[in-house]
C-alpha cells in the first residue's frame, strides 16, 4: 500500500506467513486425524449469546436449516490477524478495541462521498438476520446467523458513477489497539475488494451483529463484510473505509501469497489449495468431514456472475 515500508525483502515476507500458518496446522494435526481438536471447541461451549441485543426487522435461513454453530465457537475460533495468528488470539486480545465512536469513510467514484458515523449508518437501513454457511480456506466451516443490511442498499444510497467497477474495503490501522499489526506478517492495513456486480448481489451483507447481538470485537466489530460464497479471508473486518474505484483493488492476501489466495476467492472444491485439498471441510462441532459445496452451496444464486471465466482461476 502507498506509504507502507518494510525492512524485509519481498522474498522473505511470504515464507514467514506460511511458516506461521504451517505451525498452526501442525498443532491441529497433533490432536488426531479424526479432528478431535475442532469438535472440542464446540463441546465445551453451549453458552448462549452475550452482549447487547439488536432490533432485527426480518429473518431468513439461507443455510438449508443447518444447525448454527455454537456462540462460543463462533466467538473464540477466529482468523483476525490484526490480533494475532492463532485462532484464540482475537478473543484473547480484541476486547480493548474501542468501537465507539466509529466512522466509515465512503469515497471514490460516488456522487455522495462522505464520512459517516456507525450510529448514523445503522439508522439508514433496517437490520436483517441471515443464517449463512461460512467456509474458511483452511478447510473448516461454520453456520452463522449474521445481523446486518445488504451492501447493495449502501451502494445505491451513495450513487456510484459509471466509472465505479469495484469496491475496496479497508480495516482499521491501529497497532496500539490491534497488536498483531506490530508484526509485519501482512501488509497493513488489511484490504479486500469485490467487483461491483458481486457487491450488489443480494447475498452480500455488511454485518453489525451475530445471533441477534452486537458483533463481538473478535468477529470484526463494529462493521464487517460478509459474502457467503467466498472463502472467509474476503470478509474484511472492523471497516473504516469503503472506496468505489475503476481498477481492481490490490487485496492483502493476493499480494502476500498470490499463488494461494486470489482476488475472487470463490469456494471451489475442485481446485486444491497448494498445501491441502478443498474437496472436504470440517464443520466446527462435527466429528467427520463433509463434502465442500461449489460456491459454498450458493451456486444457484451466484454462478452466473462468473459465466465465461475459468473456474480454476477464481481461487
Amino acid at each position: 500500500m502507498p506509504g507502507w515500508k518494510t525492512d524485509l525483502r519481498e522474498s522473505a515476507v511470504t515464507p514467514e506467513s506460511l511458516y506461521l500458518r504451517r505451525r498452526e496446522f501442525l498443532r491441529l494435526g497433533a490432536a488426531g486425524v479424526m479432528g478431535a481438536a475442532l469438535p472440542r471447541l464446540a463441546a465445551a461451549a453451549e453458552d448462549g449469546p452475550e452482549g447487547q441485543a439488536l432490533p432485527v426487522a426480518s429473518q431468513a435461513d439461507m443455510a438449508g436449516a443447518e444447525k448454527p454453530t455454537p456462540w462460543k465457537s463462533v466467538t473464540t475460533y477466529n482468523n483476525f490477524y490484526e490480533f494475532g495468528t492463532e485462532k484464540e488470539d482475537p478473543a484473547r486480545y480484541a476486547g480493548p478495541l474501542r468501537t465507539r465512536p466509529w466512522s466509515v469513510t465512503i469515497e471514490g467514484e460516488v456522487k455522495r462521498p462522505q464520512v459517516v458515523g456507525i450510529e448514523q449508518l445503522l439508522s439508514w437501513f433496517p437490520l436483517q438476520e441471515r443464517i449463512y454457511r461460512m467456509r474458511c480456506v483452511e478447510a473448516w466451516s461454520m453456520v452463522i446467523p449474521w445481523v446486518g443490511f445488504p451492501l447493495a442498499d449502501l451502494v445505491k444510497r451513495m450513487e456510484p458513477t459509471s466509472r465505479a467497477k469495484y469496491l475496496a474495503f479497508q480495516t482499521l490501522l491501529d497497532p496500539q489497539e490491534m497488536p498483531g499489526q506490530r508484526r509485519r506478517i501482512l501488509e497493513w492495513p488489511y484490504t479486500e475488494g469485490l467487483r461491483m456486480d458481486e457487491a450488489v448481489h443480494p447475498l452480500v451483507m455488511l454485518a453489525v451483529g451475530i445471533y441477534g447481538r452486537v458483533l463481538p470485537n473478535q468477529n470484526g466489530a463494529p462493521l464487517r463484510l460478509v459474502a457467503p460464497w467466498k472463502y472467509g479471508f474476503k470478509g474484511a473486518k472492523s471497516l473504516v473505509r469503503i472506496r468505489f474505484q475503476e481498477e481492481q483493488p490490490r487485496t492483502t492476501w493476493a499480494l502476500m501469497a498470490p499463488g494461494e489466495y486470489g482476488f475472487y476467492a470463490n469456494v471451489n472444491p475442485a481446485v486444491d489449495h497448494p498445501r491441502w485439498s478443498q474437496a472436504k471441510e470440517r464443520r466446527i462441532g462435527e466429528f467427520f468431514r463433509r463434502d465442500t459445496l461449489p460456491f459454498n452451496g450458493y451456486a444457484a444464486q451466484v454462478a452466473s456472475l462468473y459465466a465465461g471465466l475459468d473456474p480454476k482461476k477464481l481461487y
